[in-house]
């Protein structure tokens, strides 16, 4: 079989980090063309010489000249910038680019690997949040897949596989419930960085793992699988399911479900994606149903957990209000991590954003842009009165 070349953006991330292990265990099937990194310079070089790309991104201009200096025996290509993310994904011998950037910054390198027809295995749920239009149309243009990574939409896109013809009436995304499940507004009016970081389930980067904690993880999800999978909002639901062993979902219109199902464990999304539309044997960890009894289910606490309740505002509203909960999110969330903030507060925040930034019903690429620098803006200014 063709082994196909992999562009990874945000290597040195959870999921950058996952998918190498994958590709390591593979080589026969897989092969590194690029590898990029924002800062982390001394992994990026670890990586490179292990995996031999042809080109590596660092994306702190400063750190530039170091990972130059170590990499100039190999023969590798060293290019820094965020402009430079957009260059790499149109190589020539690229046949899919793992997008594992973390936020907004996914959304310029996406669209510009799209219009160079690269299939696209999509970690970065972000991009699909802020300019979900944009980019689904796009992709379609150039005959382009979109992979979900995201444990609850390859889930998702695994129960639609064969299913061609048969209409889907809802989908159910799942979630932990993250650390503080069942928590009122009492007790989360005191938790620390350090509680909130304490996945149950999931080992994974600190933004999302905050996310998870806030339930915004799964609000954007909701929004990332209204593009991904063409749904109407009435269309998806969220149910708690604390034991993170149903990853999500499908009821078609006769009533009947599929779901998908497997241990807690990324590499398995990751897998799947890079090497769709063939699943790929391994050896990782297998589910064993006596060692979980009991698969519960709840209903979400959208009263306190209210960042869900505001991305699914946010998806009726359309238009740019989607960006807006994003961006905002993104300064909230860096804020709560150095400890300015609280952690109710952060909702506060982007509720308040979602009050003051200009409404743009249809929006372009440059409006999008806009939108997130004025959100930024004013939630930065808001941060200091909460």
């Amino acid at each position: 079989m063709q082994v196909k070349n992999i562009a990874i953006l945000g290597s040195t991330g959870s999921i950058g980090t996952q998918a190498l292990e994958v590709i390591g265990k593979n080589p026969d099937r897989f092969s590194v063309s690029v590898l990029t990194a924002q800062s982390n310079a001394d992994l990026l070089v670890e990586q490179a010489l292990t995996f031999k790309p042809q080109q590596v991104v660092i994306g702190d201009e400063r750190k530039y000249q170091w990972v130059k200096t170590a990499l100039a025996h190999t023969g590798i290509n060293v290019l820094s910038g965020e402009a430079a993310l957009s260059e790499v994904v149109c190589g020539d011998k690229i046949d899919v680019v793992l997008t594992a950037l973390v936020g907004f910054s996914g959304l310029r390198p996406t669209l510009a690997a799209i219009q160079a027809g690269k299939d696209i295995a999509l970690a970065n749920k972000e991009t699909l949040v802020v300019a979900g239009e944009l980019v689904t149309k796009l992709a379609r243009q150039h005959n382009v897949n979109i992979l979900p990574v995201d444990s609850e939409h390859s889930a998702i896109f695994q129960c639609l596989q064969g299913e061609e013809g048969n209409a889907v009436e809802k989908i159910y995304l799942t979630a932990s419930g993250g650390p503080f499940r069942g928590k009122k507004t009492e007790y989360l009016s005191s938790v620390t960085k350090a509680e909130a970081l304490k996945h149950p389930n999931w080992s994974m980067g600190a933004k999302i793992t905050i996310d998870s904690a806030t339930l915004m993880n799964k609000g954007l999800e909701v929004i990332e699988a209204k593009w991904l999978f063409g749904l109407d909002i009435s269309q998806i639901d969220v149910i708690i399911h604390p034991q993170s062993i149903i990853h999500s979902i499908v009821q078609f219109e006769d009533g009947s479900m599929k779901a998908q199902m497997g241990l807690p464990d990324m590499k398995l999304p990751i897998q799947y994606a890079l090497n769709y539309p063939l699943r790929l044997k391994n050896h990782f960890e297998r589910f064993n149903f006596l060692n979980y009894p009991q698969l519960t289910f709840e209903a979400p606490d959208k009263a306190t957990f209210r960042n869900l309740a505001l991305a699914f505002d946010a998806l009726a509203q359309a238009g740019n209000m989607p960006c807006v909960i994003n961006a905002a999110n993104e300064v909230v969330v860096a804020e709560f991590l150095k400890g300015s903030i609280g952690f109710l507060e952060m909702s506060s925040v982007i509720e308040e954003c979602m009050t003051r930034v200009s409404y743009i019903n249809s929006p372009t690429l440059d409006d999008y842009l806009m939108t997130d620098m004025e959100t930024r803006n004013i939630a930065g200014q808001l941060v200091t009165k909460y």
